[in-house]
């Protein structure tokens, strides 16, 4: 499994021969110029929710790639009455796609889409594939549900937000990492704004001091599990 960052929450995942494309907002991002969207391939694109920093550039990579747009019931039939092939989740369920199983969890934020539109609740995927297992927690508060994927899934990386103001800290994002038992953390959904800048050196020192491993990839760089 090979996961790219794309600035802000925008990831790249190439697992079981597929590429996925997860909450692609990156023309808009001035911090990912570099990011051609035109070059992207994607067999499926994951939405954790409908905000504008997370469904910017659905469309055009749809357009181009014809992927299947994987989201909440509200998101996913609002892009189908658009004509893009879609799959509606809801918090709990699960799919096994052919690159893995999926399964749409709580997430705590809130979802419209920049058009007004209802975005349905927001949520995060546990995404089990090719033996590695990944939790992609989207825009969300520290919450008690987080307990719950350990009991299923053996984590091998969690993706957290870090940035603070819109989601969790890095304080939280550590509790959250305890919580899904997985040390091994991706940080994303920082310095995008101003209201989300970090200090890195700081964040990954306290992941460290808890006997943690915090990544802060550049835009474009790539991990592989």
């Amino acid at each position: 499994m090979k996961i790219t960052f794309y600035g802000h929450a925008s990831l790249g995942i190439e697992v079981g021969g597929k590429n996925i494309i997860v909450d692609p907002f990156i023309t808009g991002n001035p911090q990912a110029a570099a990011i051609d969207i035109n070059s992207l391939k994607a067999d499926y694109i994951l939405l954790t929710h409908a905000h504008g920093d997370h469904v910017l550039d659905v469309e055009a990579i749809a357009k181009n790639t014809n992927a299947v747009i994987v989201s909440n019931a509200e998101i996913a039939t609002y892009y189908g009455n658009k004509g893009f092939k879609s799959h509606p989740m809801n918090h709990g369920g699960s799919w096994k796609f052919d690159f893995g199983n999926v399964k749409y969890v709580t997430a705590i934020h809130s979802s419209s889409f920049p058009d007004g539109s209802y975005g349905g609740n927001p949520g995060g995927f546990v995404i089990e594939g090719e033996h590695k297992n990944i939790y992609i927690a989207g825009d969300t508060a520290l919450t008690y549900d987080m307990k719950l994927i350990p009991l299923r899934t053996e984590l091998d990386l969690v993706i957290l937000p870090i940035g603070n103001n819109f989601t969790m800290d890095v304080e939280d994002a550590i509790i959250a990492s305890d919580f899904v038992e997985c040390d091994k953390i991706l940080g994303y959904h920082f310095d995008t704004f101003g209201y989300i800048e970090i200090n890195h050196e700081e964040a990954i020192r306290k992941f460290f001091d808890k006997g943690k491993d915090l990544m802060l990839l550049q835009i474009g760089e790539s991990i592989e599990l």
